[in-house]
């Protein structure tokens, strides 16, 4: 593998800064963003996703020996590298149908500085055949370059676990993929210098795709069957806790837990595939049936804490409640695409004042896209419904007790706090 390889990371997000870093330790790298504020913040050495180990951060901006990271949002300043990686969100949009525009503005930009012999990799999520059909078609406009003569593309699916510390990207084994059989090899090679556990050489571009599709579909569909599950068994007043226990004494059950599904994959990528498979004359059933389950999880939830409200003789009109958690997952800082959202809308439907606290949310953040300001932690009052929503290892330590002494019903999403301390589970 030649280490003079000059590589661009298009997006400093959650799956992009640590790609950046990696590569940065063996080869020349430079960072991209659009986001000024974004790059400024990575500048001072800080990142507000927590993805980032900041001494290695630290480490590759300071470099000297040829190797190194440089951080910027001025497109003259990719025309001297050759390899672009492209990790911009994919996201879905009001009708849940795939939003390519940050994909698709990206491929413009870099049809700008694109120059032959160039190599663009695509990582961003999507569904099979948008990378050949939607993107490179961009990318040939706007350069004046012809796809597999004289620029070439590649595909390899992020895995990035935010706020997971243990499967970090080196140590998740990595689906490559290239436009020509040796430009597929130069691309697994280039990653394979990175990835300590491997990598996977897809035979194409769309079957690289398509593995990062079903990835999230499959978890999203037995994810929606426990779901389905713990809706059916509070109708049975059995705690589905305790079943999936029972359950899984058998050694070849698939221990999946019931709660909110968000985020920027397992909540979004299901629909990239149904998207493709219904403009292909076939409407999955399982997959969108699985994400109807899911998608309704938050209404059932706070209808259930309505419920238990009225059963206790509660004035539901002005009634107080406490969602701890606003975070798709715990013990990290990402709110797009939570689902948190629905447990708090439906309660508001009701009248019912609520408060939300997540000691990882930005509230800035939270407040511009969800119009929500977020609580202090040394602020919780006497509340009639507590909604444990997401499992933050900091709310292991509140004290529930008090707050039930205080007439709380406490509602754990997640089976997460002592179950002598909730009313109510998943």
């Amino acid at each position: 593998m030649n280490n003079n390889k000059q590589i661009a990371i298009i997006g400093l997000g959650y799956v992009g800064l640590p790609l950046a870093i990696a590569f940065a330790k063996q080869y020349q790298v430079i960072g991209f963003d659009t986001n000024e504020s974004r790059v400024a913040e990575l500048k001072r050495f800080e990142d507000g996703t927590h993805e980032a180990n900041l001494n290695d951060l630290t480490s590759v901006c300071s470099s000297t020996n040829g190797t190194g990271l440089a951080l910027s949002s001025n497109l003259a300043d990719l025309a001297a590298f050759t390899i672009f990686i492209v990790t911009v969100p994919t996201p879905i949009d009001h009708l849940k149908r795939p939003d390519l525009q940050p994909l698709l503005s990206a491929s413009k930009m870099l049809g700008i500085v694109l120059k032959k012999g160039d190599i663009v990799i695509y990582e961003s999520t999507v569904y099979p055949g948008c990378t050949e059909e939607d993107c490179v078609p961009v990318l040939e406009k706007i350069s004046g370059l012809k796809y597999n003569v004289d620029f070439f593309c590649g595909y390899s699916p992020e895995r990035i676990n935010p706020g997971d510390k243990i499967n970090t990207l080196t140590k998740i084994k990595k689906v490559t993929s290239g436009s020509s059989p040796a430009i597929a090899v130069e691309i697994d090679q280039l990653y394979a210098s990175i990835i300590t556990a491997g990598t996977h050489l897809a035979p194409s571009i769309k079957v690289a795709e398509a593995s990062k599709a079903i990835e999230n579909a499959q978890r999203d569909v037995n994810i929606s069957f426990v779901n389905e599950l713990a809706l059916i068994f509070d109708r049975m007043e059995i705690d589905t806790a305790d079943v999936l226990a029972a359950a899984a004494t058998k050694w070849n059950f698939l221990n999946y837990k019931p709660g909110l599904v968000g985020g920027h994959c397992i909540g979004v990528d299901p629909y990239y595939l149904a998207h493709k498979s219904e403009a292909l004359g076939y409407k999955p059933e399982v997959i969108l049936s699985g994400r109807r389950v899911n998608d309704n999880m938050g209404m059932f939830v706070a209808n259930k804490v309505i419920k238990m409200l009225a059963a206790k003789d509660k004035v539901i009109n002005g009634a107080r409640a406490l969602i701890l958690g606003f975070a798709f997952k715990e013990n990290c800082p990402d709110t797009r695409n939570t689902r948190v959202i629905d447990i708090y809308k439906e309660l508001i439907s009701f009248s019912m004042q609520v408060d939300v606290y997540d000691p990882w949310a930005n509230a800035a953040d939270v407040k511009a896209e969800y119009n929500i300001q977020l609580i202090e932690g040394n602020q919780f009052k006497r509340y009639d419904a507590v909604i444990l929503a997401v499992a933050h290892q900091q709310f292991l330590e509140i004290d529930y007790a008090s707050l039930k002494q205080n007439g709380a019903i406490i509602f754990d999403t997640k089976s997460f706090i002592n179950r002598d301390l909730a009313d109510a589970r998943l």
